[in-house]
C-alpha cells in the first residue's frame, strides 16, 4: 500500500531539527475534496516558516498564557502583514479577507481568501506554530508562523486560468501558450459543452460528502467538473434527510456522448447505493 500526502508539513519538523529558523519547502500533495473548478485531488503546495527570536516574543510558557500574550499577537500580525504583502506583490490590490480557521498544527489559524472571478476563493493557510510542534522537534522555547499555499491556484490568478483541470492536460491549445519567466494572459479555446446529471438519496448517519466526491472521482475521473448539492430536506416524520447533487460532466479537450456520461452515471448510482451505504431516491 501507498500513503500519499496530504502535506509537505512532515519536512517542517526535520528542517526546524536542523537549525533552519526561516524558509519554504515545496511538494506535490493528495486530498480528497470538494469538486468544482478551483479543487483538484492532486495539486502542488508550497509551505514556509518562520521562528522567533524568545526575547522578542517570550519564551516557553503554557498554552493558555502564550494564546494571550503580546508575543503570539505580534506573531499573528507578522504573519498577516507578510502574506498580505506577497498577495499584493503577486496580484496587485486585490479584494482579500482574513477567515478564522482551524489546523492541528497551528493556533490561532487563519485563512486567507482573494475575490476572483466574482467570487471568494482560498488561496492559503495559515498560523502561529502550536507550541506541541515545536515542543516535538526540541524548539520548546521558540516561536513561529507557518503557512501553505497552493501554486495552481495562485497561477489560476496569475494567469487567468478558470478551471484547475487545465494544468493537468496535454492539449498544446494550453501548453503553447505559457513560457518560463513570462507572464501571460491564458487565451480560452472552445469550450465543450457540459452535460448535467442529478443524484439523490437518504443519507445514513455519520455520511461524509467528502467520500460521495471521492467516489465520482474515481468513477468518472476529469471527466467530472463539478459536484453540487443542490437540495437538502428532512422528512420530519422518518426523521431522515436527503440530498440531492448535481453533477457537471464536461471534458477538457473532446465532446461527451450521451450514452458515455449515461454509464458513468450508473456506475456512480451503484457504487454509491453499495459502497456509502444511502438509499437511492
Amino acid at each position: 500500500d501507498v500513503l500519499l500526502r496530504t502535506h509537505p508539513s512532515a519536512h517542517q519538523s526535520t528542517l526546524i531539527k536542523s537549525g533552519a529558523e526561516a524558509f519554504l519547502c515545496t511538494g506535490d500533495v493528495y486530498r480528497r475534496d470538494e469538486i468544482d473548478a478551483s479543487h483538484f485531488p492532486a495539486f502542488h503546495q508550497m509551505e514556509g516558516v518562520k521562528l522567533f527570536d524568545p526575547a522578542l516574543v517570550g519564551g516557553a510558557m503554557s498554552r493558555e498564557e502564550w494564546l494571550e500574550s503580546e508575543g503570539c499577537k505580534l506573531i499573528a500580525a507578522d504573519l498577516k502583514k507578510t502574506l498580505e504583502g506577497l498577495c499584493d506583490h503577486l496580484f496587485g490590490q486585490v479584494e482579500k479577507r482574513w477567515i478564522d480557521e482551524y489546523f492541528p498544527f497551528t493556533e490561532p489559524s487563519f485563512e486567507l481568501e482573494i475575490y476572483y472571478n466574482g467570487d471568494w476563493m482560498e488561496v492559503l493557510g495559515s498560523g502561529v506554530i502550536h507550541s506541541g510542534v515545536l515542543e516535538k522537534c526540541g524548539k520548546s522555547d521558540r516561536h513561529g508562523w507557518a503557512f501553505g499555499l497552493g501554486l495552481e491556484r495562485l497561477a489560476m490568478v496569475l494567469f487567468s486560468i478558470p478551471d484547475i483541470r487545465l494544468f493537468w492536460t496535454d492539449d498544446k491549445r494550453f501548453t503553447a501558450q505559457f513560457k518560463a519567466g513570462t507572464l501571460s494572459t491564458f487565451k480560452p479555446y472552445s469550450k465543450y459543452p457540459p452535460c448535467y446529471k442529478d443524484i439523490s438519496f437518504w443519507i445514513p448517519e455519520g455520511f461524509e460528502p467528502n467520500d460521495f466526491f471521492e467516489l465520482g472521482r474515481t468513477v468518472a475521473g476529469d471527466l467530472l467538473e463539478k459536484v453540487d448539492l443542490v437540495d437538502e430536506f428532512t422528512n420530519p416524520k422518518k426523521g431522515k434527510t436527503s440530498h440531492c447533487y448535481r453533477l457537471t460532466y464536461r471534458s477538457m479537450d473532446r465532446s461527451l456522448t450521451d450514452d458515455e456520461i449515461n454509464d458513468l452515471q450508473e456506475k456512480l448510482r451503484e457504487l454509491t447505493a453499495s459502497n456509502l451505504l444511502v438509499e437511492l431516491r
